[in-house]
């Protein structure tokens, strides 16, 4: 009984394929993303100069050290105490109101330019140039209102009405009401369209359309974004405390001015406990309307 001899070159191919089997068939593609990627970061790190080393001077770990070791032990007088807890009201106070009055505005301009609850559509499937021109009028509106930040509203309006939480409610009313317009219409907009056609055909009006047709698609995502949109209200008050608009942010402003580190420790232990609690409220939320 005979062996057959292997041919070098067939061996030596048999090998080749072998490894050539065993290798990202990706590679060149991820490589090549990764160096278009770094390409475009490297210059943006550069001109933002974003310098992270100067954490590891030894100036900067020193100044980083104190400031640390100043919030041990964290504030626990009654007396602060107190003072926070009516600051913490007023943020979550400054927050809801704030959010009430952003839907108040979302809501009838989501009516307005949702194409879902278009009644001029259903017989051409085409919406008349009125409608396009209001729809189109109202979505610029929400642009201006969500582009400016809720902290410019806010030097703005304590510049006229003066400071306090006055100036904190209508700024986050003001951005907030550009951002549930545009996300509550389309979340409408990506629901299944039959059921509100149906209502529609049939001689509903928009509103039962929308309660009927469209939200029991959608209820659960409109809960969830606006709690969220909340959360991002609670955290957003905390930051334009700083500019004077109260709450706990122009308490947590104060305190850092005086150096105060257990104190800031203490509203900040706080901020997270508030937002923890949002995400709980968001949680249960969903979980009934699942």
């Amino acid at each position: 009984m005979s062996a057959h001899p292997v041919h070098p070159a067939h061996s030596a191919d048999s090998a080749e394929s072998g490894l050539t089997s065993y290798r990202d068939p990706a590679w060149r593609g991820r490589v090549t993303t990764f160096v278009i990627a770094l390409a475009v970061l490297w210059p943006l790190l550069v001109w933002s100069e974003f310098k992270p080393w100067i954490l590891l001077d030894a100036q900067s770990l020193q100044a980083t050290g104190r400031f640390l070791l100043s919030f041990i032990p964290p504030a626990h007088s009654g007396e602060f105490l107190l003072l926070v807890a009516e600051a913490t009201w007023q943020t979550v106070a400054m927050a809801t109101a704030g959010m009430a009055l952003a839907l108040l505005g979302a809501i009838p301009l989501t009516l307005v330019i949702t194409e879902l609850l278009s009644i001029s559509r259903l017989g051409t499937g085409r919406i008349g140039m009125v409608g396009r021109t209001v729809r189109q009028l109202i979505r610029w509106l929400l642009i201006l209102l969500r582009s400016v930040p809720e902290l410019v509203w806010a030097l703005l309006l304590v510049r006229i009405v003066g400071l306090g939480p006055t100036a904190g409610v209508l700024a986050i009313a003001l951005t907030y009401c550009g951002m549930l317009g545009k996300v509550y219409a389309e979340i409408l907009e990506s629901t299944d369209p039959h059921a509100t056609d149906a209502l529609l055909y049939n001689g509903s009006s928009r509103l039962a359309a929308l309660f009927y047709g469209a939200l029991p698609d959608s209820a659960s995502e409109l809960v969830s974004y606006t709690v969220y949109r909340w959360e991002c209200a609670i955290r957003g008050s905390v930051v334009m405390g700083f500019v004077g608009a109260g709450g706990l942010g122009q308490r947590m402003d104060e305190s850092m001015k005086m150096l105060a580190g257990g104190e800031v420790a203490t509203m900040l232990i706080i901020f997270v406990l508030l937002v923890a609690a949002a995400d709980g409220v968001s949680k249960m939320l969903r979980r009934r309307l699942a």
